[in-house]
């Protein structure tokens, strides 16, 4: 009889602190259940992916000056242009929400409010400003429509009042079910797994657990996530687009 062999992960949370992960989590679903074709140069350190349409491109690059991810999907006559970018500490399995929704459009539920999942896990309306921080107080999301800030703004801290970790923005022309994509993955309040040698400084010692699991099923793990993105859903009613709600400004004494 063979001994099992394990490995050990860190469970961190709250998982906006995990640090970035496995690329891989988010570029095979793309390539392999969601049909994207890939190219590249292999003397640039960098990955680009089409969608089957070739309307949607995906862009990793790593730049120390600028975010790492960038969606850009071209305009069509139904709708306008829009991009999206998340910065390089960007946990993978908060970035897959968005590009689930993706290349699983009838996953989307009818109706969708990007601020209906943190509402639901207790996230609250910023003092002052429009938006909602978590319960930590360590992320922020704010919907900011004018010319200066348009679109979706997610700011990501390792401690109160502290150096952003990671930033995410959508533009004002993101559909809005896939911005929800995101933050159904973002108020999920299971922790990340991650290698305890990769940690992100920030993180402390308090904020993980380590365990011993088996190695085989790390190795599984993205197989089994592109098998289940690959298993045919039924259509749900049509989705009808509408503006998102805003939480109001609450004021203090």
């Amino acid at each position: 009889m063979t001994e099992e062999i394990t490995v050990e992960q860190a469970l961190v949370s709250p998982r906006t602190l995990a640090g970035g992960g496995d690329p891989g989590w988010v570029t095979v679903p793309l390539h392999r259940a969601g049909g994207w074709s890939h190219g590249h140069d292999p003397l640039q350190p960098r990955v680009l992916l089409s969608s089957p349409d070739q309307r949607t491109m995906l862009r990793l690059e790593p730049d120390p000056d600028e975010p790492w991810w960038t969606l850009q999907h071209t305009r069509t006559s139904a709708w306008p242009a829009w991009e999206a970018t998340f910065g390089a500490r960007t946990p993978v399995e908060i970035i897959a929400g968005f590009t689930d929704a993706l290349i699983q459009p009838h996953g989307a539920p009818a109706d969708p409010d990007p601020y209906a999942p943190l509402l639901e896990q207790g996230w609250t309306p910023r003092p002052h400003v429009s938006g909602l921080a978590s319960p930590d107080g360590l992320t922020t999301i704010m919907h900011a429509p004018e010319k200066r800030l348009e679109g979706w703004l997610v700011t990501a801290l390792a401690r109160r009042n502290g150096v952003p970790l990671w930033r995410a923005w959508f533009g004002e022309h993101t559909p809005p079910h896939l911005v929800a994509g995101f933050t159904r993955a973002l108020a999920d309040p299971a922790p990340l797994a991650r290698n305890p040698l990769h940690l992100p400084p920030a993180v402390s010692r308090s904020q993980t657990t380590r365990r011993e699991v088996p190695a085989d099923e790390v190795a599984r793990a993205l197989e089994q996530r592109v098998q289940q993105l690959t298993v045919p859903r039924p259509l749900p009613p049509a989705t009808r687009l509408r503006a998102p709600r805003v939480p109001p400004h609450r004021r203090t004494r």
